[in-house]
C-alpha cells in the first residue's frame, strides 16, 4: 500500500495524487478529477472516475501533493473511509477503491454492493 494523507473523508495514496497529477497534465487548467458513485454495475453501483473543472457548493474537496479530487454529497456516504490508490502491477495500471463499506465487489474492481 502506498503511503497515505489522512484526516479525509476519502483517504488519496501518494501514488494516486502523482497519476492525477499526470493525467490532468493534458487537460486544462484547474482540472480536477470527480469521483463518483451511481447505481449499475455488475454488483449494485459503480465507480465513475471524471475530469470536472467545476466545484459544486455539496462538493468535498481533497487535496494531496497538487492534485485535487472531488466527491459529490450523494457519492460520500459509499466512499467514507475508503482509500483511493493507483496502482501498476501484472494485471496492469488502474485507480483502485479499497472500500470498506463494500460487501462484495465484482472482477472488474469498479462494481460493487453495500
Amino acid at each position: 500500500m502506498s503511503e497515505v494523507a489522512e484526516a479525509a473523508p476519502l483517504t488519496v495514496t501518494k501514488n494516486a495524487a502523482k497519476r492525477i497529477n499526470a493525467v490532468l497534465q493534458g487537460e486544462p487548467e484547474g482540472s480536477m478529477l470527480r469521483i463518483s458513485v451511481s447505481g449499475g454495475g455488475c454488483s449494485g453501483f459503480q465507480y465513475a472516475f471524471t475530469v470536472d473543472r467545476s466545484r459544486n457548493p455539496d462538493d468535498i474537496v481533497i487535496e494531496r501533493d497538487g492534485a485535487t479530487v472531488l466527491v459529490d454529497s450523494v457519492s460520500l456516504p459509499f466512499l467514507s473511509g475508503s482509500t483511493f490508490d493507483f496502482v501498476d502491477d501484472l494485471m496492469g495500471q488502474s485507480f483502485r477503491v479499497e472500500n470498506p463499506n463494500a460487501t462484495s465487489s465484482c472482477g472488474c474492481g469498479t462494481s460493487f454492493s453495500v
